[in-house]
């Protein structure tokens, strides 16, 4: 059941990013087309600056919608597992029955004091 759920959220994130990339596709194109124009006009290469950063979103949104950046980040992420689990430990460890009782207890107390 959890897996089914993780499996749509990963697909919804997928979908996300290929719809974002419609509406920043068209804007990249009016962008660099306003760019191009600029630095013909005023004979300025320096307008053409903009457009790396907005190339650079732009690569990385293609590389989540179709490319292979969600197999990439599966494959590191397996690393860490593997590799780095040290980096992955919670503060304090994990939780215990008596933790979340005692923080529980805590909030309730409060909700009655007021």
């Amino acid at each position: 059941m959890q897996n089914q759920m993780r499996e749509r959220q990963v697909a919804m994130q997928i979908a996300w990013s290929r719809e974002f990339l419609k509406y920043y596709g068209a804007f990249f194109g009016i962008a660099a087309a306003g760019c191009i124009v600029g630095a013909m006009k005023k004979r300025k290469p320096q307008i053409f600056l903009p457009i790396v950063p907005l190339s650079i979103v732009l690569v990385y949104q293609l590389d989540l919608g179709y490319g292979t950046l969600a197999t990439r980040m599966k494959a590191e992420a397996e690393t860490i597992l593997e590799n780095e689990s040290e980096r992955l430990a919670l503060p304090y460890g994990p939780p215990t029955f008596e933790s979340i009782e005692k923080a529980r207890r805590a909030q309730s107390t409060f909700f009655i004091e007021k």
